[in-house]
Formats: C-alpha cells, structure tokens, sequence
C-alpha cells in the first residue's frame, strides 16, 4: 500500500482510473447493488436549480453517469462543463455522448485543482464520487474553487460513499469493501488493484463533514444530507447574493 499522502497525489489517481475506465461502471453499480445510480439522482435532486436556463460544471466527472439525471431533471440546462483528470473516462465518457445531448457537454480533461477555470461562469457545480480522491488540503482547495466557480446564488451538490458510523451493520460494510470487493475484482474483472484502491479511498474518506465544513469557510451556505444509514453522504447549498 502507498503511503496515505501519495495515494492522494494527482498522477496516482489518474493512473489508478485510467486503468480501471473500462469496466468502471459495471463495477461500480453491482458492487453498490445499484445504489450509486440511486445516490447521483439524490445529489442532482439537492441542486434545487431554478426554472431559468443554466449552465454549470460536473467536476471529476468520471463517464458522465450523472449527466442523463441532471437533463432529466432539469431541462433548462444549457450546458454542462464536464472536467476530469484521467484520459481513461475521459474517452469512455466521450463514447457515451452520443445519446446524452452531445451538443450541450464540453470537455476538460484536467485535474480540478490546477485548472484555470473563470470565475463565477457557473449556475451550479455537482460532483459525484469524486470526494474520496483527495485529502483534507485538497478538500479546503476545491472547496475554494467552488466558490470561486459560482455566480452569487449558484448552487451545488456532492454526494461520496461514506463510512456509516454508528449504523449496526457497518462490519458487514466494512467487509464488503475489505474483502469482497477485492474478490469480485480478481475473479470478475482481473483487476490487479485498482478496484481495490476504491474501496481503500472511501474507508479513508469517512463522510462529508469535513467538506461541508470546508465549504462553510469558503462562504458558502452548506448543509450535510445522509443517505442509506450513512453508507453515502452529501452536501449542498448556494453562493450567498
């Protein structure tokens, strides 16, 4: 295993979901039983977004699962600045465009906290299962660029799988990322670790709190959501005026 900090490292996870892109989300509705479509509609529900047309930005925006449910639920939306650093979705995201509204998605392949994005450009900001690749700093960094991103009023929503402390059945959880994952990737997809290292992230992630918090300090209104006792978590809110 890497040290705690290099796991964290941009070109690691790059490389990590480069690797694993091909089979990432198979991968991750089975092993969720189906819960991560669920949970990215929780999160595109939290935007609340206005009835006016709007654009905004899917931040490590993986293969684009969110973005039937973002158009689903809002129509008005312009478009959508899709960013993320591994070239691996990147290509498997550009391949599934084609019955997504192609004409309303652009693409950014780069790591969110060195991008130079322009300031307050954006209606909304969403992000799903992108929380657990990065650190405290990093969350304090992104939580930054949130703000930075938004037009006053703007609104955004996260979701991350979580650690659910205090639920009865978190060792069942708890062994299913330990242990059962790490099966399903060397039996079902002949992984050598990359699956893995998902699970790995979300144990080292815990929950949105501390984001939330992170948020807070970067003048946001941010308030926490939970979801399946706590197995996924959330947060969401606006840029004050």
């Amino acid at each position: 295993m890497e040290e705690a900090d290099d796991i964290y490292d941009p070109a690691f996870v790059r490389d990590v979901f480069d690797r694993c892109s091909d089979k990432y989300i198979a991968f991750s509705y089975w092993c969720s039983m189906g819960f991560t479509e669920r949970w990215r509609r929780q999160c595109v529900a939290m935007l609340d977004l206005p009835p006016d047309p709007c654009s905004g930005y899917d931040l490590m925006a993986g293969t684009g699962e969110a973005w039937p449910h973002l158009f689903d639920a809002y129509p008005q939306i312009d478009s959508i600045h899709a960013v993320d650093i591994s070239e691996g979705v990147h290509r498997r995201a550009i391949a599934r465009v084609g019955t997504m509204r192609a004409d309303r998605i652009r693409f950014c392949r780069d790591d969110v906290l060195a991008s130079d994005l322009p300031d307050e450009g954006a209606d909304f900001v969403i992000a799903t299962f992108g929380l657990k690749t990065f650190n405290a700093a990093q969350h304090d960094k992104l939580a930054a660029l949130v703000a930075r991103l938004l037009r006053p009023g703007g609104r955004f929503a996260f979701i991350e799988a979580s650690d659910p402390r205090g639920w009865p059945l978190r060792p069942l959880y708890n062994l299913h990322l330990r242990r059962v994952l790490p099966v399903i990737e060397r039996t079902l997809l002949q992984g050598a670790h990359d699956f893995a290292m998902i699970g790995e992230y979300t144990r080292r992630f815990g929950n949105c709190a501390g984001f939330a918090t992170a948020l807070r300090q970067a003048g946001l209104n941010a308030e926490e959501r939970s979801f399946f006792y706590g197995c996924a978590t959330g947060v969401h809110g606006h840029k004050p005026g």
